[in-house]
């Protein structure tokens, strides 16, 4: 029995789509790249933190930063979304991967978020020095 991947089909029967090269690989790529958008937005998480950027954006506003504010802000707020992207990924393999509890499984989902805070209070430590000189 060979095991072509081009016929691998997922636990409930779908068939792996075909990979196809050139200019219709690229746009396969921008198709999957709005489905994980699309999917990252169904996420609380990034909502709020959508929010925040957007909250930060009339701070710096208000405040009149300056360009390399936004600049770094702008950077700060993709690398929220980034990791939070990341996260979400974790999580969604990792119950995947072990639907039952174990601690392996919780310290993985910890991690993540760990990073997703991290990245928050390098966003949030930025925002409070650019606007109030903190």
């Amino acid at each position: 029995m060979s095991c072509d991947s081009a016929n691998l089909a997922d636990a409930t029967g779908r068939q792996k789509p075909l990979a196809r090269g050139g200019l219709l690989h690229i746009l396969d790529a921008a198709g999957y790249s709005m489905a994980g958008l699309r999917r990252l937005l169904q996420e609380a998480a990034a909502r709020l933190e959508l929010a925040g950027i957007a909250l930060g954006c009339l701070l710096f506003g208000i405040c009149g930063a300056d360009m390399t504010d936004w600049i770094v802000f702008a950077g700060l707020s993709v690398a929220v979304l980034v990791v939070e992207a990341l996260n979400t990924a974790l999580e969604v393999l990792t119950d995947r991967i072990s639907p039952e509890w174990s601690i392996e499984a919780k310290q993985a989902k910890d991690l993540g978020s760990a990073a997703v805070a991290l990245t928050l209070m390098a966003t949030c430590g930025w925002v409070a020095k650019a606007s109030f000189g903190l």
